[in-house]
């Protein structure tokens, strides 16, 4: 009598212990509006023995009430949970299911088939290793089948099942089955999916769901339930680059410090040689716990903690690589876009950008281009509506740690955030590093928005000051006495009682634009910055001297254009190369020309001269009062 109880408790341990085990495999449904994808998940856990009594009870009661199957049973009630879906008869949102079999366990997520909840799709496809697309026997392959494949194929679902349904309808017909597989496969022929079955079903019926149908004999395939039991998912997960972004450092006392997060790919064991970045300093693994447990190795999508065998700074948003496969590291990507917002994009606004667990300001530079999702046609457009996908440039405030999206859907995915309404404005699967070179040069933006006036006008400014507005702006290579030449004519226009600014790289990349490189991409948004401040102190009256080498010519046509004509002057201090070379002492030439140093104008980027209002060939010998 005793050891029932101990017999019981390690008979359900046994269980959860093999439960535990087991593979667990996401999926989604997707499909047009009444394809049946809600019915074909409800007939899949009714025939599967996965619901309970009183929701079986429950879904008879509800079927006769609010059903659309006629004397059938609804299964579509089962996932259909909003008042606005019952009454419509279509999924809005996105809803889950999880079940398990004696083979694997599922999560299944039925996403909208209406086009206005694409957005919904998306969110549902995100974390999906198989995607059930569901086609009706009587309309065949449609614009929406072409929506959704598009966007699993963009979202990296490497299995999909064509389940065509209600063949019933068709009386079984196996030409109909036929035709449908050949169109649908002659449209994938674009797309990147690699594993594609068909299985011709009645859900409403429960044919070839769970069970073999005997309506259908011609068909030899298995069912959606064996197929779903079945099919390995196991070598799309990357085990070879490990990815270890940091969430969380953990310092429960001052004898421990370790580093909490998911790992995003690769396996990785103690005692095995790390890298941190973005700082470079290497370490090894002294120990991962798991579950609160010390294993010997760890690998995705597991959350861990890891302590490493020297004391380096890490931080959230920081990873853990292996010394010979790192991630890229950069501010510009290109990247396909999903916007999902209902605003449409806007160039010239600001967002927050989600990486892994970072995160940091980015802009988009440029749209590359739309693409019709129904048809894969390119087209240009200068902004996106809800639900539109296309091709983007992005640049970040920050350089971030990334892999391609083929390569690693972690690392090479990122959400960006509307920073006013903290909307999600948009989802985006990274291709590739830009090449600067090939990012857009234009600094100036047609900004039709109301601007704040102030009640002071600029003349009246100008008045009380006894000055004229203006920017000088001096240009030159590095070392040609630019600086020199900019503080005597402060120092002169100061003493005739005028009210003069000076700005120059050192001030404003110690600041404000800290966090921008060297390349032209980073030096053009230096200088835009640098030309909306300058007009911005001429507003107020202030004369404004910009120290720059601004080596582009078409960017300073741009910032003369940004502060206006008549208040911008351009100063071109001509010191020849050879001069300069011998003035530099800081050696930066010398660097440059030994590859140390990249983007150094006379070295590897060429100075471009044309656009000078004054060229001083021997700014040694240099009347200031001429420059006025």
């Amino acid at each position: 009598m005793m050891s029932s109880p101990n017999l019981q408790t390690q008979g359900i341990e046994d269980f959860l212990a093999q439960d535990e085990k087991k593979d667990l495999l996401r999926l989604l449904t997707a499909g047009s509006v009444d394809d049946g994808k809600s019915t074909l998940i409800g007939r899949l856990l009714n025939d599967s023995k996965r619901l309970y009594d009183d929701q079986l009870a429950a879904l008879v009661r509800d079927s006769k009430r609010v059903g659309n199957a006629g004397e059938e049973i609804d299964y579509a009630l089962l996932l259909d949970g909003l008042k606005a879906e019952r009454e419509q008869g279509i999924t809005i949102d996105v809803a889950y299911r999880y079940f398990s079999t004696s083979k694997r366990k599922f999560i299944i997520a039925d996403t909208p088939g209406h086009e206005q909840y694409t957005r919904n799709m998306v969110t549902g496809a995100s974390t999906a290793h198989l995607a059930i697309i569901l086609i009706d026997a009587r309309k065949g392959v449609i614009t929406q089948t072409k929506r959704h494949s598009f966007i699993i194929s963009l979202l990296g679902i490497k299995h999909v099942i064509v389940a065509v349904n209600k063949m019933d309808i068709v009386d079984y017909e196996q030409s109909i089955f036929e035709s449908i597989k050949a169109d649908y496969l002659n449209f994938t022929t674009r797309l990147n999916i690699p594993d594609i079955q068909f299985v011709p079903l009645s859900a409403l019926k429960g044919d070839n769901v769970v069970n073999m149908s005997k309506n259908m004999s011609w068909y030899q395939g298995g069912t959606i339930m064996s197929l779903l039991e079945s099919i390995s998912t196991s070598a799309d997960r990357n085990f070879v680059d490990f990815r270890f972004p940091i969430q969380m450092v953990s310092r429960p006392n001052l004898d421990f410090r370790g580093f909490a997060g998911r790992i995003a790919s690769g396996v990785i064991r103690t005692g095995e040689e790390v890298v941190a970045l973005p700082s470079g300093k290497k370490s090894r693994i002294r120990s991962i716990q798991s579950m609160g447990k010390s294993v010997d190795y760890a690998f995705p999508p597991q959350s861990i903690m890891m302590t490493l065998e020297d004391e380096i700074d890490l931080s959230r948003g920081d990873m853990l690589v292996r010394k010979n496969n790192q991630p890229r590291v950069g501010r510009h990507f290109e990247a396909m876009l999903v916007w999902m917002d209902e605003v449409d994009l806007d160039l010239n606004q600001q967002f927050i950008l989600k990486h892994t667990t970072n995160k940091v300001k980015a802009r988009i530079d440029t749209i590359r281009y739309g693409i019709d999702v129904n048809t894969l046609q390119r087209s240009e457009t200068d902004t996106f509506e809800l639900n539109q996908i296309g091709r983007v440039v992005l640049t970040t405030s920050r350089p971030l740690l990334v892999d391609s999206y083929e390569k690693n859907r972690q690392t090479g995915s990122f959400i960006l955030i509307d920073p006013l309404t903290h909307n999600t404005a948009g989802v985006g699967m990274i291709i590739d590093r830009v090449n600067t070179e090939h990012l857009p040069s234009t600094i100036t933006h047609a900004n039709e928005s109301k601007v704040d006036r102030s009640n002071i006008s600029v003349e009246e400014r100008e008045s009380q000051l006894n000055q004229k507005a203006k920017t000088y702006w001096i240009t030159g290579l590095h070392a040609s006495g630019k600086n020199e030449i900019a503080h005597n004519l402060e120092r002169h226009l100061f003493d005739k009682g005028k009210t003069v600014v000076v700005l120059n790289g050192s001030i404003l990349r110690s600041g404000l634009n800290r966090e921008l490189g060297f390349d032209k991409a980073d030096r053009d948004e230096n200088l835009r910055r640098v030309a909306e401040m300058a007009k911005l102190l001429n507003d107020q009256g202030l004369i404004v001297i910009a120290v720059f080498i601004s080596p582009d010519r078409d960017t300073r046509t741009q910032v003369r254009e940004i502060i206006g004509p008549n208040r911008y002057k351009e100063i071109l201090i001509d010191t020849p190369l050879t001069i300069c070379e011998q003035r530099d002492s800081a050696g930066l030439f010398q660097q440059a020309s030994e590859g140390k140093l990249k983007y150094f104008p006379g070295v590897d980027i060429p100075y471009e001269k044309g656009t000078a209002d004054l060229a001083l060939p021997d700014p040694d010998q240099v009347d200031i009062s001429s420059l006025i």
